[in-house]
């Protein structure tokens, strides 16, 4: 156990990985609600698909440009006013909700700001981790134990969002979610972090944004990992949104059902964030990549077929377990090859293949499943995850003959075995 939390040595990681274990819960409370509070009013797939969508495209149209400053300015700063920024969202969400004045337009519009925040949010904090840790080998155990919190909230938060929406209402989900937010933004002001060297900010935006991009296309390994990720992102992702419409109406439950499939979800992926904490190295992660790509596609097709419960409940695991291994493996291979110059550029770009692309898969779901039902939808997505898984497989030759050389640089791999 003390291996596996071997990250929390270190004091500013401990204060972040406790604030943020009180923020997540209050994150996936939010979600949750904001996903029944939607049904509820329209009983419209297609709606759960467009607040998904808005809630996510600002990470395509912005992310780059944040993981430009996240290399030119002081990330400390940058993370305490994105964290303030959501928790305000949050409590006009709640103010508007409890008041009994909220529209679906309202939602719209507060889900994309909430988005313009973590698409700034994202590259900032994933390019922030190394700088909460005196030794950089702890790296790969930081981001996982990150997944690990995350999704240990995902099991947390849902379960309390279904009750509290049974007794209170939504409302009440956003505005915990609004407080939970000091616990985060405490435990920034009281870290000591050290100074960083900041390059100089003399260089025009599009100049930095097209070397970042120009680094991303020509460096292989980070190249093909980013666009599976992509493809992970638009196909595997948009179960999600289409939850509440299983929990209704093919399990025939209601909001304590979502939070169970919800919860289901969060524990696989909780238990995949710390298979990957136990891992003593980067090796092989390549191949966890394909295979977990084919096992989410497994998932969500058996998911999409299922009209009893707790076969259900298995396959949110399946594919919670899956879809975590895929995303913290990629994170990982990513952080270690970085150059350092171009850390928060590049974390940029995966929050662009993680977020911004999600989006269209949400709105191509909740499109689709308006025509042909939810689950034929998720047929489809989840054979194309497995096509994705086959095709990477294929290429992790070319990446391994890349990353080899950068991992005997670093002491990782001394000799030259095979990942």
């Amino acid at each position: 156990m003390k291996f596996i939390l071997r990250a929390l040595r270190h004091r500013n990681y401990r204060l972040f990985f406790g604030g943020q274990s009180v923020s997540l819960v209050g994150t996936w409370m939010q979600q949750i609600a904001m996903s029944w509070l939607v049904y509820r009013l329209t009983d419209s797939p297609f709606l759960l698909g467009v607040v998904g969508f808005t809630s996510q495209i600002p990470a395509l149209l912005f992310s780059p440009i944040a993981g430009v400053y996240a290399d030119r300015w002081n990330r400390y700063h940058l993370l305490i006013a994105t964290q303030s920024l959501a928790s305000v969202q949050a409590f006009i969400l709640a103010f508007l909700t409890l008041s009994g004045i909220v529209q679906v337009w309202h939602l719209i519009l507060l889900s994309f700001f909430l988005g313009v925040v973590n698409s700034f949010d994202m590259p900032i904090r994933q390019s922030f981790v190394v700088e909460m840790l005196e030794r950089k080998e702890d790296l790969g155990n930081a981001i996982a134990l990150n997944s690990s919190l995350f999704n240990g909230a995902r099991l947390i938060g849902p379960s309390i969002a279904g009750i509290v929406i049974a007794l209170v209402g939504e409302g009440i989900c956003f505005l915990l979610n609004a407080i939970s937010f000091f616990a985060i933004i405490i435990a920034l002001l009281a870290m000591r972090i050290p100074k960083r060297e900041i390059r100089s900010g003399h260089t025009r935006l599009q100049e930095e944004l097209k070397e970042g991009y120009r680094y991303i296309r020509d460096f292989i390994p980070i190249r093909y990992i980013l666009l599976q990720l992509s493809l992970m992102s638009f196909m595997g992702m948009p179960y999600v949104v289409l939850l509440p419409v299983f929990a209704r109406d093919i399990l025939h439950g209601g909001p304590h059902t979502l939070g169970f499939l919800m919860v289901a979800s969060g524990f696989g992926a909780l238990m995949g964030a710390l298979f990957l904490a136990s891992r003593k190295t980067v090796l092989g992660m390549g191949r966890l990549i394909a295979l977990m790509s084919g096992v989410l596609g497994v998932g969500i097709v058996a998911f999409a077929l299922s009209k009893v419960f707790l076969f259900s409940i298995v396959m949110m695991l399946v594919t919670g377990f899956s879809m975590m291994v895929q995303m913290v493996a990629s994170n990982t291979i990513l952080q270690t090859i970085v150059d350092e110059d171009k850390r928060g550029r590049v974390m940029s770009f995966y929050a662009v293949s993680f977020m911004g692309v999600a989006p269209f898969g949400s709105l191509f779901a909740g499109s689709l499943a308006s025509k042909i039902g939810a689950p034929d939808t998720l047929v489809i997505t989840g054979m194309c995850c497995i096509l994705g898984a086959l095709l990477f497989y294929r290429k992790l030759p070319e990446i391994r003959k890349v990353v080899r050389p950068i991992y005997q640089k670093m002491g990782i791999m001394p000799e030259a075995p095979p990942e």
